[in-house]
């Protein structure tokens, strides 16, 4: 498989799974996510339509054919929400749950850095 196909496969894997969790958290009430997270409920509805918006920008750029700078854009900002992730996870009982964000930060810069690459050609 070409370096293109690994990309769009990344892509489509971590757009389908941010998707799912920004949608999930948007429907769920700001209290209830509090009671969850040592954060703040609307800050979570923040994050989530950021991750919702993250994933459409990993895909649909490419898809449409237009404005493909918005690809690493957007895999940037969802390594910085990772970023925060695992920082928070860390801090928990259970910081070998931190793990799973580390892991999609590293594949939305893998995305990130390597659509950019296409960009700037």
């Amino acid at each position: 498989m070409k370096k293109t196909g690994v990309l769009w496969v990344v892509q489509v894997l971590l757009a389908a799974v941010f998707l799912f969790a920004g949608v999930v958290k948007l429907m769920m009430p700001a209290a209830v996510l509090q009671k969850q997270a040592s954060i703040s409920g609307d800050f979570l509805h923040f994050i989530a339509a950021a991750e919702v918006l993250g994933a459409l920008g990993l895909v649909l750029p490419g898809l449409l054919r237009m404005a493909r700078w918005l690809t690493p854009l957007a895999a940037v900002g969802l390594m910085t929400i990772m970023i925060g992730a695992t920082v928070m996870t860390l801090a928990t009982p259970q910081p070998a749950l931190a793990v799973v964000p580390f892991l999609a930060g590293l594949l939305a810069a893998f995305v990130g850095y390597n659509r950019q690459k296409e960009v700037a050609q």
